[in-house]
C-alpha cells in the first residue's frame, strides 16, 4: 500500500481499521468524520495520509500496516448479533473474542442473521472486507439446512434453475446437494453465488417449507471444520493467502 498518494475517505477509514467502506460511508454520512477541522460530506474526498488530520467521533485515526491487521473466523452461534454494539444489549459477535481482540474492534465481513449460525469473518483489513462484500468479488457460501418435511422436487428444480421472489428479485441459480432425510426432517447443502439479504429463508418460507436450522459451513476457500460454536481462531498465512488470491488481493 502506498501512504504517498491521495485516497478516497472511505478507503482511507477503511484502512484504519475502523470500519469497512460502507460502513465508513454512513460515518461520513452522519456527521462522524472531520478532516483538517471541517466536517466531511462526502465519502469519495481524498485525503493525503501523510499530512491531513482525519477524526472519527472526534479522534484522530492514523493507518496501520497490513502486518497489524488481523482476521479471524468465528462459529457464529445462534442468538448472537453480527456487529460491533447493539443498542438492545443482545450478544454480539464482539462478545466473543477475548480483549485483546475487543480493543482493536475488527469488523465484521457480512452477516449471518440472528437465528442462523456458522462460519462468519471478522477483520481489520478494510482492503479485504470491502473486496469481501463487494458483488463484483462474491465468493460462493455453503450452508447446511435443515427444513420439516421433504422438499418437493418441483422446488428444488425451480430453487436450481434460478428461482424469483415474490417482490421480483431474480435469483441466480442454487446448488443444491440432498442429504439425509430422517425424523421428519430433510438436511441438505445449498451453495450460493449472489449475496441476496436472507435469501435461503426467503426461497424456503415463499415454498411454504420450515427451516429448522441454518448453518453456513464454507466461504470461498474457507472451511469451518470442527469449530465449535462461540470459539474462535485466526486464520492460518495459507488461508489468508488463498482468500485473498480469491479476490485478487495477491
Amino acid at each position: 500500500m502506498d501512504n504517498t498518494k491521495p485516497i478516497r475517505l472511505n478507503k482511507f477509514i477503511a484502512q484504519c481499521g475502523i470500519a469497512s467502506r460502507r460502513g465508513a460511508d454512513d460515518l461520513v454520512f452522519s456527521g462522524k468524520v472531520s478532516v483538517n477541522g471541517k466536517l466531511a460530506d462526502s465519502p469519495g474526498y481524498k485525503v493525503d495520509p501523510t499530512s491531513d488530520i482525519v477524526k472519527v467521533n472526534n479522534k484522530t485515526i492514523g493507518l496501520q500496516s497490513t502486518a497489524q491487521n488481523i482476521t479471524l473466523m468465528i462459529n457464529k452461534p445462534i442468538e448472537v448479533v453480527t456487529t460491533a454494539s447493539d443498542p438492545q444489549g443482545r450478544t454480539t459477535v464482539l462478545d466473543l473474542l477475548p480483549e485483546k481482540f475487543k480493543k482493536i474492534r475488527p469488523f465484521p465481513v457480512g452477516r449471518l442473521d440472528y437465528f442462523s449460525e456458522g462460519l462468519l469473518l471478522l477483520t481489520t483489513d478494510g482492503d479485504l472486507c470491502y473486496r469481501l462484500t463487494h458483488p463484483k468479488f462474491h465468493l460462493p457460501k455453503v450452508y447446511r439446512v435443515t427444513v420439516r418435511g421433504r422438499v418437493p422436487d418441483a422446488v428444488l428444480k425451480t430453487m436450481r434453475s434460478g428461482m424469483t421472489l415474490e417482490d421480483g428479485e431474480k435469483l441466480a441459480p442454487v446448488l443444491i446437494d440432498l442429504k439425509k432425510y430422517t425424523d421428519g426432517k430433510q438436511i441438505l447443502d445449498m451453495t450460493l453465488t449472489q449475496g441476496v439479504n436472507r435469501q435461503i429463508r426467503r426461497m424456503f418460507a415463499e415454498s411454504d417449507i420450515t427451516i429448522l436450522k441454518l448453518r453456513r459451513t464454507k466461504q470461498g476457500p474457507l472451511n469451518i471444520g470442527s469449530l465449535k460454536p462461540g470459539k474462535w481462531r485466526e486464520l492460518s498465512e495459507r488461508e489468508l493467502a488463498s482468500l485473498k488470491k480469491a479476490v485478487e488481493l495477491a
